[in-house]
Order: C-alpha cells, then structure tokens, then sequence
C-alpha cells in the first residue's frame, strides 16, 4: 500500500518543490524560520560539550574555527556583495557606491559594538576582557562575545530574504541565494556553539550550563533576522546598502574575531586550510543552489 498523510505529500514534493512551497511563505515567516534553523544549528554545536567535551582536542576546534572563517568569507561576496552590486546596476545606480558605503558603515558598526560591548574571547583569560569594564562573571562575558558574532550573521540572513522579495520580480534566484546563505551560516554556527561551551565547561561550569549558555548565545540570529527581513521591506531602494553592510559586519568579525581565535594555539596551517575548506564549500552551495 502507498504511503499517505502530509509526510508523504512532504516526501513527494522534491526539493524544487519544496523550494516553491517555501517561496510563497511570508518573508518574514522564511526570515524567521532560516534565523530559527541557524540558532538550531547553533544549539546542537553547544551540545557537544555533553557528548565529546573530553574527547574534543584544541586541534579540531581550530579547523572549526578556520572552516567557519572561510564560510562566512565567501558569503560576504556571494551572497551579499554580489547581489548588491547586481541590484544598484539594475537600478541605474554604480555598483561600488552601496558596496563600498555598506561595508564601511557595517564593519564600523561592529568595531564600535566591539569597544563598547563587555566580552571575552575564547581561550582568553577573563582580564583580556574587551569592552567597557565590568564585575561580570566569565560565562557570561562568553557568551556575549558569541552573540556579538551572531548579530551579523542573523541580521544577513533576514536581508537576504528581505531582498529576494524585495527584489526585482520577486526574484528565484535571490531567495535560493538567500537559502544558500542560511545553509551556510547553519554549518559555520556549529563551530561557534562548540567555542563557547567548551570553554565553559573546562573553567568548571556544569556541562548543562555551558550547553545553555552556547545555546542562549544564537538566540539572537532568528530576531536579527526578522528584524534585517522587516527594515528591507519597509525600504527596498535600502537593499543594496543593507546586503552590503551586513557584509561588512560579517567581515568585520571573521578578521577581528574567528581567524585570530582559529590561530591563536599556533595551528596556522591547519586553520588556514580549514577556512580555504569553508570557504569553497560555501562558494559551491552559492553558486549551485543560486
């Protein structure tokens, strides 16, 4: 007898059919559900620290960090500075012009989270603490420097979707473009929930607590990116400026952040390969899935 019910219905979709039923989703709902899916992602790295905290070595954390610098590399281009440079040019507008301004505007609005936000760096000691001082205690200092990481990625994701509905004819290319840049960030989110549990438990936390604390630290990538989805749609002619500032956000981070925590225990040839790793992987679901 054939299967039956919504699951087979589901199953009998195919992927392009899946993608036509996401695509008549409310952005907002598809801005929210890609922004859910990476805390997820997110979440199950965190969750490591219960299953393999002592089986984990700094060398496999490393070529995490590494392989999520070079993810979010080659979505900074692919995912975001192409397609604002593609929209201005279809609008009669230099291409350069929104991406120069949005990645300068995007990468100084990291740079002053980053002087002002109270945070610390994994595998840092809590007095290299960066930010305004403060008697907070080294967890949540953590967590707050992943959270720092996450904003951008989150508020990318929700432009993305903002701006494939947005975009010229409701474009199919930008929203699997924007599902491209949701897969890839899922992937590199991994890396970033194990880089903040694993410290955690190694300065003593419970693994519980430090699998919560990973887990809180991505709660902001689905509000950033219902927050990034509502700003585009409010204001369209905005969208090229808006991809490209969360570019330069996400590049902000990936130089200021993940590379040097990646190569700070002298692996560098290991991360290094690492993010060339990520960096291609997130090239070919660009290009193929967009």
């Amino acid at each position: 007898m054939a299967p039956c019910g919504p699951r087979s219905d589901i199953a009998a979709l195919g992927p392009r059919g899946m993608l036509e039923q996401f695509r008549t989703l409310h952005p907002l709902l598809q801005a929210l559900i890609a922004g859910s899916f990476t805390w997820v992602v997110t979440a199950l790295g965190a969750a490591g620290v219960i299953l393999f905290h002592r089986k984990l070595t700094d060398a496999v954390v490393d070529a995490m960090l590494g392989f999520a610098s070079g993810i979010m590399l080659a979505a900074c281009y692919w995912s975001l500075l192409s397609p604002a440079i593609d929209l201005a040019a279809a609008r009669g507008t230099p291409g350069w012009i929104p991406a120069a301004t949005g990645v300068v505007a995007g990468a100084l609005a990291l740079a002053l989270a980053d002087r002002w936000l109270p945070h610390l760096h994994p595998g840092l000691p809590v007095e290299q603490a960066e930010g305004v001082r403060t008697r907070w205690s080294q967890s949540t200092l953590l967590v707050l420097a992943i959270t720092l990481h996450n904003i951008p990625e989150g508020l990318a994701v929700g432009v993305a979707f903002g701006g494939a509905a947005a975009g010229p004819s409701n474009d199919a290319g930008l929203l699997a473009g924007a599902i491209a840049l949701a897969l890839g960030i899922g992937l590199q989110n991994f890396p970033e929930g194990v880089a903040v549990a694993l410290p955690l438990r190694a300065a003593g936390a419970s693994p519980w607590r430090s699998f919560l604390a990973g887990t809180l630290s991505g709660i902001v990538e689905p509000i950033a990116a219902v927050g990034g989805a509502a700003a585009v749609l409010q204001a369209a002619p905005l969208l090229p400026y808006a991809l490209a500032f969360a570019a330069g956000a996400m590049l902000y981070v990936v130089v200021e952040e993940l590379i040097p925590e990646a190569q700070q225990r002298g692996r560098t040839d290991l991360a290094t390969g690492a993010t060339v790793v990520g960096f291609t992987v997130m090239m070919i679901l660009d290009v193929a899935l967009g």
